[in-house]
Formats: C-alpha cells, sequence, structure tokens
C-alpha cells in the first residue's frame, strides 16, 4: 500500500511539472525575483476579483498587468464612469504603487473584431521571438482595436526599441503603445 501511495505521489508532482513546464520556465525567465512575480500576481488577482464584483466595469473589457506593483490596466468602455472606475479599483488595492490605464471607447462597426487582434498579437509575438536578442517571454502583447500594446520588463532599452520596431512592422497594426521597462 506504502509503494502504491508513493507512486501516485511521484505521478502527481511529475504530472505537476510538465503540465507546468511553461510556466516554470516563463518564472526562471522573469526579470523579476519570485517573490516579486508573487506580489504582483497577488496583486492582479485583487484587482480582477474587484472588477467582478463590481457593477459598473465589465470584466471581460479589461486586462490587467502588474509590474513591481504597478498595474497597468488595458481596455474598452462604454462609458467614461467604467474607466473612472476600474482606475479606482486598481488604487485601491494594497500593494499597488501606481496604475496606468491604456482605455479605447467601445465603437460600433469598427473593423478590426475578436479575430484581427488576435491574429495581430500571435503576428507580434512570432516576430518577438524570432529576434534571439529579445527575451520574448517576459513581453506580453495586447491587441485592443487592432492597436498593439507591449508590456513587461526586459533586460534593455535596446529590446525595447526592437520589440517597437518589430510590432509597427506587422500589417494591420493601426499603433504601438509600449509599457515596456528596462531593468538596465
Amino acid at each position: 500500500m506504502k509503494g502504491i501511495c508513493t507512486t501516485l505521489f511521484c505521478f502527481m508532482v511529475l504530472s505537476t511539472f510538465v503540465s507546468g513546464c511553461g510556466t516554470a520556465y516563463k518564472v526562471a525567465m522573469d526579470e523579476r525575483n519570485v517573490r516579486t512575480q508573487a506580489k504582483d500576481e497577488k496583486i492582479t488577482m485583487a484587482i480582477r476579483k474587484q472588477i467582478i464584483d463590481d457593477n459598473q466595469v465589465k470584466f471581460l473589457d479589461i486586462s490587467t498587468y502588474c509590474y513591481d506593483g504597478h498595474v497597468y490596466l488595458v481596455g474598452e468602455y462604454e462609458n467614461p464612469t467604467q474607466k473612472r472606475q476600474a482606475l479606482k479599483l486598481a488604487n485601491g488595492v494594497e500593494g499597488v504603487k501606481s496604475v496606468t490605464g491604456y482605455f479605447l471607447p467601445k465603437t460600433k462597426g469598427d473593423l478590426c473584431g475578436t479575430t484581427d487582434n488576435l491574429e495581430l498579437s500571435a503576428r507580434v509575438k512570432a516576430k518577438l521571438i524570432k529576434d534571439k536578442n529579445i527575451w520574448s517571454t517576459n513581453i506580453e502583447v495586447k491587441s485592443l482595436q487592432c492597436h498593439i500594446i507591449l508590456l513587461g520588463l526586459v533586460g534593455s532599452q535596446d529590446q525595447i526599441k526592437k520589440a517597437i520596431v518589430h510590432a509597427k512592422e506587422v500589417d494591420g497594426v493601426r499603433s504601438v503603445k509600449s509599457y515596456l521597462k528596462s531593468i538596465k
């Protein structure tokens, strides 16, 4: 019986490790230490919970990112009250040092839809991955109404410049906004 329990435990640990390899790699390549990453994730989850519980802000319209306690909210709004409320909710979370918002008003009839945004994000990410001088795992790529938003912590100003150039080179990108920060 003890042998079966040991085998099952080893299998569970191994399957957890194998399924989390992408996450483990990303954690290892991140410019932040593990403690800071955990704090940032806690802040992100707290903000997401605040948004889910709120009646004004629509959870699916806003993405939340956090780096060293600095929060970035990226999304769309139907009325300015939603935008203000999202910023207020994020500012109220413990551990938040600052909040930056990138919001666009929802527009009816925009030719850039969800499929276009997903495709643009993937094409930008592919260009970043091809450049061996950029730590692409540290860069989040968000496409909103065909506008590209780059977020994350990278190793140098040169990586930031290259990432912006790559994003601008993708056909269909309307503009590029970078919130990338260099650790050097």
